[in-house]
């Protein structure tokens, strides 16, 4: 199939529609370039006339079915400004598709990155970088097509892999349902369409505004907050409860709980199930007493449950006794096969994540660090982390630190990912904000998955 290209210039120069174009290291003038793949995706590429010889393939985050799905080949405008302006060539694909696209974004990338070769030249230095879903992307090509990259940097992404991650959407709906609304009937897998999952989260919601009202209530909600690990401070707008303050760290979980209900808990969850051809998930055989033990706000939760005169036994007993939901093995093979990662690395990979995020939280970090130690990996594979409420909230700097300590790495053969030395590194990026890597380690993710753990979690 003929390629479409629409090629521009980012100045007032302009190349013929139909003009091949020049080498970077040959150009003039700083050149844009869009247009589509064979898949139908769209791409978009900038080179800078003074490219350094680097090119960086953007991953984006996800995109839900319906929603506009335009190229990106970097996280935010400063960050794309900036590293033109230090002579970095950009560029990243749409996916052909919206949703849990892993099966058309990877392809889409490789595809984009063959046609940046063609039309400029072979990079000197190649990396994959990506935001959230797209740190995910960025993860799998790494694994799976190493040998087209000399190293990666995923930033806030679902590194727990698919099967982990809807395992873990799953639980805290489960126990919303079981405790809040027993007999409502409100499916939480296996749904017949899109209408279907969406109508059974507003049901689901309904409930959990009408719990909030009371302490049981929001006890109980809390408790559904800690089996995902729901930090109680998740959103830059919220006001940071202070230790003890579980009132102001529950309302702050609670808002999160809701967005969880009307997204990926349900609509989300309906798409990926269509492309698997059915529920990848699964409950059965979950000590949910020992998940919320293990869980870094368990002492909110008791607390709360103190507070409304509740027994925790009884709702834990209550969660036990419920039926479960059981996985389609054929859509949890599909899974395994297109969204598990398995630690593989062959090229060195940071990772940063904030830890305040309440979509994909801090603990799926660990879930990867699991997977790579079990796979020999380990020494390639560098985490860190931005004290901070949200997904994705790193600011400019602390985002250009992250990759160029990156290159450090690849330049040197060594890391340095030491938050002092990521903060000396985004003060020099961005100076006019005070960067905010932490010392930290993530409690274990709940029920991870990976390939490196054969048999270790099964439906």
């Amino acid at each position: 199939m003929r390629i479409r290209l629409a090629l521009l210039t980012a100045t007032t120069a302009c190349l013929p529609l139909a003009a091949t174009a020049l080498p970077a290291q040959a150009a003039t003038t700083d050149t844009h370039l869009e247009g589509r793949l064979p898949s139908g995706a769209a791409y978009v590429m900038d080179v800078p006339a003074s490219w350094n010889g680097t090119v960086l393939l953007y991953s984006h985050g996800y995109t839900p079915a319906g929603a506009p799905n335009p190229p990106e080949n970097a996280p935010r405008s400063v960050a794309r400004d900036t590293l033109l302006a230090q002579g970095y060539a950009l560029i990243g694909s749409s996916y052909a598709t919206n949703g849990w696209a892993i099966t058309e974004a990877v392809p889409d990338q490789l595809a984009t990155l063959d046609l940046f070769t063609r039309k400029f030249g072979t990079a000197r230095r190649t990396l994959a970088w990506g935001t959230s879903y797209g740190g995910f992307v960025t993860s799998m090509l790494a694994e799976r097509h190493g040998g087209r990259f000399d190293g990666s940097l995923s930033m806030c992404g679902l590194v727990q892999g698919g099967i982990a991650n809807w395992n873990s959407t799953l639980d805290p709906v489960f126990a919303l349902r079981t405790l809040l609304a027993p007999d409502s009937g409100v499916r939480l897998a296996g749904f017949a369409d899109q209408a279907e999952a969406v109508a059974a989260g507003k049901a689901l919601t309904s409930k959990v505004d009408a719990a909030q009202q009371t302490p049981g209530g929001r006890a109980r909600i809390a408790l559904a907050a800690a089996l995902h690990n729901i930090p109680g401070h998740n959103d830059p707008a919220q006001t940071e409860p202070g230790p003890g303050d579980w009132k102001t760290a529950q309302s702050n979980q609670y808002a999160a709980v809701r967005g969880l209900l009307q997204r990926p808990a349900f609509a989300w969850r309906q798409e990926a199930e269509s492309r698997a051809g059915g529920n990848p998930s699964w409950n059965t055989g979950v000590d949910y007493s020992s998940m919320l033990a293990r869980s870094p706000l368990y002492k909110e939760v008791t607390e709360l449950y103190k507070e409304a005169g509740l027994s925790l036994r009884t709702d834990l007993m209550a969660l036990d006794r419920a039926p479960r939901v059981s996985a389609d093995p054929s859509a949890v093979r599909w899974m395994r096969n297109t969204s598990v990662l398995s630690g593989r690395l062959t090229d060195p990979q940071l990772t940063i994540h904030t830890t305040g995020d309440a979509l994909i939280p801090v603990q799926s970090q660990s879930a990867y660090r699991r997977a790579a130690t079990a796979s020999g990996a380990a020494g390639l594979l560098r985490q860190a982390y931005v004290d901070a409420p949200g997904h994705c909230t790193f600011g400019p700097g602390e985002t250009l630190a992250a990759l160029h300590t990156l290159e450090h790495r690849l330049d040197t053969g060594r890391w340095d990912t030491s938050p002092g030395a990521l903060n000396s590194r985004a003060r020099a990026e961005d100076p006019t904000t005070e960067p905010r890597y932490l010392p930290y380690r993530p409690s274990t993710y709940p029920r991870p998955y990976d390939l490196a753990h054969p048999g270790a979690a099964r439906p």
